[in-house]
């Protein structure tokens, strides 16, 4: 397995490249600790699980992993209680969901991480992904972010049982 590392110094390293990146606004805690809502990167390693991207913003990223295109009504179930919390759902949902079609340009490309889904626990942290950061790598909600031309670069060299390391 190869694990692409990303620290709170705002780095994320692969091989011999390193590259910039931002985590979350709560900084890195042990996944034990992970709260939903809490704005923190999960310390781990977890395993890249999909691959989604923006049709309309950009080609197919390269990768060992297939790509499934965002619809507009692609979305991420964050509420807690619901049954299908931390997982893939369409709009309109009934419980709280995230919207994966944005216009900000941060999930032109989303990796999906495996953060609380093997089970998942509830409200122990939802969609953290690695995706596109902001132009000024702003914190994130708890994902992993990078240049999306980085991004594309690390995808090119990942395969299935890869996987993304928060660390200290």
């Amino acid at each position: 397995m190869q694990v692409f590392a990303a620290s709170k110094s705002g780095w994320l390293t692969y091989g011999q490249t390193k590259v910039r990146c931002s985590i979350g606004k709560g900084g890195a805690k042990p996944a034990t600790e992970k709260r939903e809502g809490d704005g923190a990167s999960p310390l781990g390693v977890w395993p890249i699980r999909a691959i989604f991207w923006r049709e309309d913003r950009g080609p197919k990223p390269v990768s060992g992993f297939d790509a499934t295109p965002i619809q507009p009504q692609d979305g991420w179930c964050d509420a807690a209680d619901d049954p299908k919390y931390n997982q893939f759902v369409t709009h309109p949902y009934p419980a709280s969901a995230e919207h994966l079609w944005r216009e900000d340009g941060l999930y032109n490309i989303i990796v999906v991480l495996g953060h609380n889904d093997d089970p998942v626990v509830p409200a122990m942290g939802s969609a953290i992904f690695m995706h596109c950061a902001s132009e000024d790598y702003r914190p994130t909600e708890g994902c992993v972010a990078l240049a999306e031309d980085d991004l594309r670069d690390l995808l090119k060299h990942a395969k299935l049982g890869d996987a993304v390391a928060f660390t200290d």
